[in-house]
C-alpha cells in the first residue's frame, strides 16, 4: 500500500505530465488561428490587387475609347464639311451648266435667225410689189435660192432620196407594186427631209415600190 506522501507525489507528477500536453494543444490552436488570419490577409491582399488591376485596365480601356470617339468625331466633322462643300460645288456647277446651256441655245437661235430673217424680208417685199406672174415666180425662185444658201451656211443639207429606201432617213408612207422599179426603191417624194451632220432634222416622206 502507498502512503499519503507517495500519493501526493504521484498526483503532482500526473499534473506535471498533463501541463505540457495542454500547453501544446493551446499553442497549436494559436498557430492555426494565426495561419487562418494570415491566409485571410493574403486573400484580401490578392483581392485588392486584382480589383486594382481591373480598375487600371478599365481606366485604360475607357481612355482608349474616349480617344477613339474623339478621333471618329473629328473624322465625322471632316466628312460633314467635305459633303457640304461638295453639295455647294455641285449646286454651283448645276446653275453654271444651266446658264451655259441657255447661252448656247440662245447663240444657236441667233445664228439661225440671222440667216432666216433676210429670207423673210424678201418674202415680204415680194408680196408688196406689183408685177406679173412671171415676175412673182422669179422672185420666189430667188427667195428659195437664198433660203437654201442660208441652210448651207448652217451646215443643213437635203436628204437624198435616190436609190433604195433607207429607214434611218426615210419615212415610207405608201407602197406600190410596179415592175418598172426595183425592189424597195424610192419612187416618189412627198416631203423633203433634212439633216445636219449625222443628226436627222426631218425624215423624207416617200413612196416605196414593191
Amino acid at each position: 500500500m502507498f502512503n499519503r506522501k507517495d500519493k501526493k507525489v504521484e498526483d503532482q507528477n500526473e499534473i506535471r505530465d498533463n501541463e505540457p500536453k495542454e500547453e501544446l494543444e493551446n499553442n497549436s490552436e494559436e498557430v492555426l488561428e494565426e495561419c487562418e488570419v494570415d491566409t485571410d490577409k493574403v486573400a484580401a491582399d490578392d483581392s485588392d490587387k486584382l480589383s486594382q488591376a481591373l480598375v487600371d485596365e478599365l481606366t485604360k480601356s475607357n481612355k482608349n475609347l474616349v480617344e477613339e470617339n474623339k478621333k471618329m468625331s473629328n473624322e465625322n466633322d471632316t466628312l460633314k464639311d467635305r459633303l457640304a462643300r461638295t453639295v455647294a460645288e455641285y449646286d454651283n456647277f448645276r446653275k453654271r451648266t444651266a446658264k451655259e446651256k441657255e447661252g448656247i441655245y440662245t447663240d444657236a437661235c441667233e445664228d439661225v435667225l440671222k440667216e432666216m430673217l433676210p429670207v423673210l424680208d424678201n418674202l415680204e417685199r415680194a408680196i408688196s410689189v406689183d408685177g406679173t406672174v412671171d415676175d412673182l415666180k422669179k422672185g420666189v425662185e430667188m427667195t428659195i435660192k437664198q433660203f437654201k444658201n442660208a441652210l448651207e451656211k448652217l451646215n443643213v443639207e437635203e436628204i437624198s432620196t435616190e436609190g433604195e429606201f433607207n429607214p434611218h432617213v426615210h419615212n415610207a408612207v405608201m407602197h406600190v407594186d410596179d415592175d418598172q422599179y426595183g425592189n424597195n426603191q424610192v419612187v416618189e417624194v412627198f416631203q423633203k427631209g433634212y439633216k445636219r451632220g449625222e443628226k436627222v432634222l426631218r425624215h423624207s416622206m416617200v413612196k416605196v415600190a414593191n
